[in-house]
């Protein structure tokens, strides 16, 4: 059973962007978990105050949640966009060399 070439790997050109990236939406979701943590402990009768048919708890975990969610669908149209252009940066520099 033949699996042909193998394939071969592109330099990661991107690496240090993607990283920061990374670091910054990590600096925007801790706080705002570690507020979570410190209101549950500190004040947990505020957490227990209802806000609509539910408490301030569940709207705030459920938004936690979302975030995180969201923070990382951000990333990854981030870094696929950038991953993009360093291919077609890529391909334009093997094009001129030749």
């Amino acid at each position: 059973m033949e699996h042909g070439q193998p394939k071969q790997w592109k330099t990661e050109k991107s690496e240090a962007y993607k990283t920061k990236l990374g670091i910054i939406m990590f600096a925007i979701f801790t706080p705002i978990y570690l507020s979570f943590i410190l209101v549950s402990v500190l004040s947990p009768s505020f957490m227990a105050a209802d806000v609509g048919k539910f408490n301030v708890a569940i709207v705030y975990g459920f938004g936690i949640i979302i975030l995180a969610v969201a923070l990382a669908v951000i990333y990854n149209y981030i870094c696929s966009w950038k991953e993009k252009g360093d291919d077609v940066d890529e391909t334009n520099q093997e094009g001129s060399s030749s």
